[in-house]
């Protein structure tokens, strides 16, 4: 509930400020006799009143804060090319509908190189949730990945990543419509690197308990994400070529695959 709540609050401030900043530009006067190549605003996702604008000039820098690209989907894991777990990795099967992954980007610069195509590098922060369907912990600071069986029944069992994401975005958008928004087309590299590791127990006999390490997760993970959308809302898909965990040789080849819905292009 906390979370579709949360969604619902970001989707709806994420509509008021298109909504304002399409509202604005469409009424701001474009002085054609003036270049400017730079554009720079503190917040990329609001209109600054003291820019000036034009239709035909590129190409068009921008460097800002933003909060856009709110992902909100499932996270899936893919082991050795299979949806199904290997025996050896069989201690992580999981919820698929409560494994999740959820992210967005904080910081954004780039280049408009016409109205229908632009290219640019954002950072933001990455979640990947795993809801474990057995009754065991995952051990920290352990020279692999371990874990111990448990006689607790956990009422959430949460295994989780965090991590700095860095997309390098190539948006390809159609001609705006009558109402000023358009088909986005978005894809490219993804590189990202881990904050931390976090094991999240809730049990009637302990409580809630959460535990921090790196847990094995890769230190730097690299793939490719696409997105697909009209106006502000559309679809994610994101792939990591590299394995999950990292010195721990019974989870080699076990990967991370996620899609689902988001908000701001």
């Amino acid at each position: 509930m906390k979370r579709l709540i949360f969604t619902l609050s970001i989707a709806f401030t994420a509509t008021f400020l298109y909504a304002n900043t399409y509202q604005d530009t469409t009424k701001r006067p474009v002085d054609s006799t003036t270049k400017k190549d730079f554009d720079f605003s503190l917040d990329y996702s609001l209109p600054n009143h003291n820019h000036t604008y034009h239709r035909s000039y590129y190409p068009k820098w921008s460097i800002g804060i933003t909060f856009s690209r709110f992902d909100l989907g499932y996270a899936t894991l893919i082991d050795n090319g299979s949806f199904t777990l290997s025996p050896q990795n069989q201690f992580l099967r999981y919820n698929q509908a409560k494994t999740s992954n959820v992210g967005f980007d904080l910081i954004q610069a780039g280049v408009r190189l016409s109205n229908n195509f632009k290219i640019y590098l954002s950072g933001g922060i990455d979640w990947t949730h795993i809801r474990l369907r057995e009754n065991i912990t995952i051990l920290p600071n352990q020279p692999v990945l371990k874990y111990r069986p448990d006689s607790i029944a956990y009422s959430k069992n949460r295994f989780s990543s965090t991590y700095l994401r860095i997309p390098l975005s190539f948006d390809f958008r159609t001609r705006a419509n009558p109402g000023g928004r358009w088909f986005h087309f978005v894809f490219g590299p993804e590189g990202g690197f881990l904050l931390d590791g976090r094991v999240k127990q809730i049990s009637q006999e302990n409580g809630k308990q959460k535990v921090d390490d790196t847990y094995h997760y890769a230190t730097f993970r690299y793939g490719a994400f696409g997105r697909v959308g009209y106006g502000i809302f559309g679809l994610f898909a994101k792939y990591y070529f590299n394995d999950m965990f990292e010195n721990s040789p019974q989870q080699a080849g076990l990967k991370n695959f996620s899609f689902g819905l988001m908000v701001g292009f």
